[in-house]
């Protein structure tokens, strides 16, 4: 009996839905508890909780610790409770730390606050580390305004949109390689089906700057938006970022996930991963999980095409998830070694042929996309990624030039506070509890508080 779809609108129904929980890992290597030792024989190390950086917690001890002696003690957080606690830890110079995972967005910022470890004399000094292969967009991203690196590449990434091909040959449906927005919603109209437990599509709603807007500032660059223009002039309530928003809001309001104002990264991996979205725009490091058959039931069955434009060409993020060695460390020489051996090529191979090819940390090294088996695991992705990485421009990602670096982000260190209390607001507007127009009126007022910083 053919099934019955029930109508495809969804508004309303996120903020009654029960969200996916995020689970909060605090794990050890070879050993739990405890601090980092005086004498390098122990160091900490606070990771963000995704998928590749919970695979290094797994291999440590059995190869680093191992090969080395030097343990390695993790705390592994969601993506929001790691800034706040390393954030926390290294502007007090707290020194709970010998190694912390940041990103492209922190890396120059602590590094101008001088409460990094600079690494290139490290990397220069250690031949077998190979700098000259990492990606020239990850080290410029990763760099201070002197030049040298200051947090390792562990992977890097663009963004890109992910969909379920079955479901897409079931309808009789064919995803553009370039797509754009427009068509994006009218595909997820056509795929959005209740009665299957299916989304048309699945977005980030949770709040913080790194979660909701990571996706969300890419749809206002390719909108004509911008946070501020190039004299800092806020822009949060002009139109074209109202239109973004809006835009983002109905899609997920009406053909979005159950549970979508408490959905970030973690949350759409599972839900498209479990075959419950058609659609699915977000970071291309998902990809590797996505493949591997163990993690994932939709392996084999995604195709993937480059993030959906509107008035862009290009619409791609550029992030980097990079491990970086704050100032207060007293065991530099083994924080750096355990750097050099989890963002170097004999990492990538151990993950590779103990864990799945898929599931390499890519997207910082151009040696990678020459190992023959990552090329065929990754065959589904791994070329649109690296064109994705390389066509990202931190530089001019809109349509006018902009005042700070940063493609999904906004180069200053009070993004972070800014972005992330706009992100409350659009969420709230996600779960029904206020519009957009209200919440970009109080994120102008924000925005220029921030910009009379650097009039």
């Amino acid at each position: 009996m053919p099934e019955t779809r029930t109508p495809r609108g969804r508004r309303g129904r996120g903020a009654l839905a029960v969200a996916l929980a995020v689970t909060l890992v605090s794990t050890a290597c070879s050993g739990a508890g405890g601090g980092s030792s005086s004498d390098g024989t122990a160091i900490t190390v606070l990771m963000v909780g995704n998928p590749q950086m919970e695979d290094l917690a797994k291999v440590t001890a059995d190869n680093f610790t191992k090969d080395t002696g030097i343990e390695v003690r993790f705390t592994i957080l969601p993506e929001n409770e790691l800034r706040d606690r390393v954030t926390q830890d290294v502007a007090t110079q707290g020194g709970q730390y010998d190694v912390a995972t940041i990103g492209a967005y922190e890396a120059p910022i602590w590094a101008q606050n001088d409460w990094l470890h600079e690494l290139s004399s490290y990397a220069d000094a250690d031949t077998a580390y190979d700098k000259g292969d990492l990606l020239e967009p990850m080290v410029a991203s990763l760099s201070g305004t002197d030049g040298k690196l200051y947090a390792a590449p562990f992977y890097g990434e663009s963004s890109f949109l992910m969909y379920n091909k079955e479901l897409f040959a079931a309808e009789g449906l064919t995803m553009p390689e370039r797509p754009t927005w427009q068509q994006v919603a009218e595909f997820a109209e056509q795929l959005d089906d209740d009665a299957a437990g299916v989304s048309g599509i699945c977005l980030r709603g949770l709040p913080g700057w790194g979660e909701l807007f990571a996706p969300l500032t890419t749809v206002v660059n390719t909108f004509g938006g911008t946070w501020f223009e190039q004299d800092w002039t806020p822009k949060v309530d002009a139109p074209e970022f109202t239109a973004a928003t809006k835009f983002y809001v109905d899609l997920l309001r009406e053909h979005g996930q159950p549970g979508a104002p408490q959905s970030g990264f973690t949350e759409c991996l599972n839900t498209f991963g479990q075959g419950k979205a058609a659609m699915w725009y977000d970071a291309t490091s998902a990809a590797g999980t996505l493949e591997d058959p163990n993690a994932s039931t939709v392996a084999g069955k995604v195709g993937y095409v480059y993030a959906p434009v509107d008035k862009t060409e290009s619409s791609g993020w550029l992030w980097a998830w990079a491990l970086a060695m704050p100032k207060t460390t007293k065991n530099a020489d083994a924080a750096w070694k355990f750097i050099s051996w989890a963002t170097g090529k004999e990492y990538e191979q151990l993950v590779g042929s103990s864990l799945g090819w898929s599931r390499v940390p890519a997207g910082k090294r151009q040696s990678t996309y020459e190992i023959a088996e990552y090329r065929q695991s990754a065959e589904a992705f791994a070329d649109i990624t690296l064109k994705s990485i390389q066509e990202a421009d931190p530089v001019s990602p809109g349509v006018q030039p902009r005042p700070a670096l940063g493609v999904q982000f906004v180069g200053i260190p009070e993004f972070a506070d800014l972005g992330t209390k706009v992100s409350q607001e659009v969420s709230a507007a996600i779960a029904g509890q206020t519009t957009v127009d209200q919440a970009l009126a109080d994120g102008q007022r924000l925005a220029e508080e921030a910009a009379s910083n650097h009039r």
